[in-house]
């Protein structure tokens, strides 16, 4: 396993849900973080607590492309590397073919796929440096199959699953490894509103960040490509 002292993860989205048990787990175990989003309030607020040495915060807006080269550039520069990169920001709007919507759907695309897309390229060449370097895509297993009706949302996240797939044959090479983490329902802000599946059995985040936590630490020769994380039993699964 790599240890995880003196590497460098960024986090965009670690606020609230997944991104916040990314954060807290991560820095528990050891990792300097970088920590990427729009409201520096949040962002403040989950790093008071931290220590100033291991925390670094930035502006990073999804669909601002600009944003992301001034977050890893200035990552860099206050860390010196990068080592994992976590793409976890996403929304979820409901849209059906029925009520399909083209500013909606540039907007999940932006959001969902587009930045990913840029972080990955603007974290690539440190994640190279490092020779074990990590990038995680938070998916879905809506990326793995369809079903309900909310055709957008799924189809970014199996934009997504074929981004990752691209990422890890980049630089393999290089030591680069790429992996898709697949969960069902996480009992978050964003499921707050399901209404056909008990919350209380839903993945707890914290559980989901553990899983997570394990993947990146694996060595170059142990790369898992895919992560699937159920909460309930599925056929395809």
């Amino acid at each position: 396993m790599l240890d995880p002292h003196g590497r460098v993860v960024l986090i965009s989205g670690p606020n609230r849900g997944i991104g916040l048990a990314l954060a807290q787990n991560l820095y528990a175990k050891g990792y300097s973080l970088s920590l990427g989003g729009r409201d520096a309030a949040s962002l403040a607020r989950v790093a008071e607590k931290m220590d100033p040495a291991r925390i670094h915060t930035a502006r990073y807006d999804a669909k601002d492309w600009r944003s992301h080269k001034a977050w890893v550039d200035a990552a860099v520069e206050r860390f010196g590397r990068i080592d994992v990169l976590i793409n976890n920001a996403g929304i979820s709007p409901k849209m059906t073919l029925r009520d399909a919507d083209e500013a909606a759907l540039d907007e999940i695309w932006a959001v969902n796929c587009k930045a990913t897309v840029s972080m990955i390229h603007c974290a690539l060449p440190h994640l190279e440096a490092s020779g074990s370097g990590r990038i995680v895509n938070v998916s879905s297993l809506s990326g793995k199959r369809v079903a309900n009706d909310n055709f957008a949302y799924s189809m970014s996240k199996f934009a997504v699953m074929s981004l990752t797939h691209a990422a890890r044959r980049i630089a393999w090479d290089k030591g680069v490894r790429a992996t898709a983490v697949c969960p069902a329902f996480v009992r978050t802000d964003m499921t707050a509103g399901v209404s056909n599946f008990p919350h209380e059995q839903m993945i707890d985040p914290g559980d989901l960040a553990e899983l997570v936590s394990s993947v990146i630490a694996l060595p170059n020769t142990a790369s898992v490509a895919e992560l699937l994380v159920n909460c309930r039993l599925e056929q395809m699964l």
